[in-house]
């Protein structure tokens, strides 16, 4: 029986009990069934940025350091989620006080779905670089709460949970990013 098929059996819980215990196969396991996801989500935080690798391994880190904490009042998924866009917080506040190195086209090429004309993806790049150069001007807490709405589809209430903010707070957060969002765009476009 390969390894993997052998994890199946065993659900999330087990394995942070386990990694709370020490093992350090539940929690490579923990990694392996959350790390495409949690890559995902941070580059739709912070970009396609050249640190996500490093952003990424602080990422389970945390989760490491935290898992004694974890209480399983929400998923694993979840409280995982959570550490994500702390770590993207600290990025992209880092990341304002610095000077910002543009995107380049080669950066984003890799989030493109595959297939289309030449033509066709050269512009999808420079829309994917306009888009990531916009949100890198909008403040951590409202870019943040933007993409877990606007573009991961999460509610209010979701996004709340995640980061620890009221609904209320997160769609003040949300309308401010689309506002601004929006004049950046008018005035780009004039």
């Amino acid at each position: 029986m390969s390894a993997v098929r052998a994890w199946a059996a065993v659900d999330d819980a087990a394995l942070v009990r386990g990694a709370c215990d020490g093992d350090a196969a539940m929690f490579a396991e923990l990694y392996r069934r959350h790390v495409d996801r949690a890559f995902a989500r941070l580059t739709r935080l912070v970009g396609p940025v050249p640190e996500r690798e490093d952003l990424l391994q602080h990422v389970f880190l945390d989760l490491h350091r935290a898992l004694p904490r974890f209480r399983g009042d929400a998923s694993i998924g979840t409280f995982l989620y959570q550490i994500v866009v702390n770590v993207a917080y600290e990025h992209l506040g880092r990341r304002r006080r610095q000077r910002m190195q543009p995107l380049e086209d080669a950066d984003v090429a890799d989030l493109l779905a595959p297939g289309g004309s030449p033509e066709t993806r050269a512009q999808r790049r420079q829309d994917l670089v306009s888009l990531f150069d916009l949100l890198g001007r909008v403040k951590p807490k409202k870019r943040v709460a933007f993409v877990l709405v606007a573009v991961e589809g999460m509610s209010y209430e979701e996004a709340s949970t995640v980061l620890g903010a009221t609904p209320d707070a997160v769609k003040q957060r949300v309308l401010a990013a689309r506002r601004e969002l929006n004049a950046r765009l008018e005035r780009r476009a004039r």
